[in-house]
């Protein structure tokens, strides 16, 4: 049994793949703790900044942005904890700011006694990994606890 299992999402629907996965192992009572976490990178829109006149005349109010996207990432793993919690698994959220998505991933399972990291990837391998980098890449490799890799066509599990 795994005790606390990290789930990393960005948004998109390959990574909440991993949760059909997560679904299936509460089910069989393998995981007691789901925690979900957004590496959220705050990346300042500079292109909007120059193109807007007003904007740039008065300031760009960084603290605002800043929390607006982390307002975002907590409004949607608020809504996927509501998903599972409806199941009976025992979720808790994080939405942390970083510059770098895989090394949050790796250092928060290291110091919050997770046991088990579910991280859906895109598989891709050779060159292309190298060009694109992968966070699942990483966390594959330097994690120090079990990682379990989703691949999209495994996404279909029921």
């Amino acid at each position: 049994m795994y005790k606390k299992v990290l789930v990393p999402l960005d948004g998109s629907e390959l990574a909440e793949c991993s949760l059909n996965h997560i679904r299936n192992l509460a089910k069989d009572g393998a995981i007691e703790e789901v925690v979900l976490l957004n590496a959220v990178v705050i990346e300042l829109p500079l292109r909007e900044i120059n193109a807007d006149e007003d904007m740039f005349s008065k300031g760009f109010d960084y603290m605002a942005f800043r929390e607006a996207r982390l307002g975002r990432s907590r409004k949607y793993l608020d809504s996927v904890q509501a998903k599972l919690s409806s199941e009976g698994i025992k979720v808790k959220t994080e939405s942390l700011e970083t510059g770098r998505p895989a090394d949050l991933i790796i250092d928060y399972a290291g110091e919050n006694g997770v046991d088990m990291i579910v991280i859906a990837t895109h598989g891709y391998s050779g060159m292309r990994n190298m060009l694109l980098g992968s966070v699942a890449f990483r966390v594959l490799h330097e994690a120090n606890m079990p990682v379990l890799l989703i691949r999209p066509k495994a996404c279909s599990i029921s």
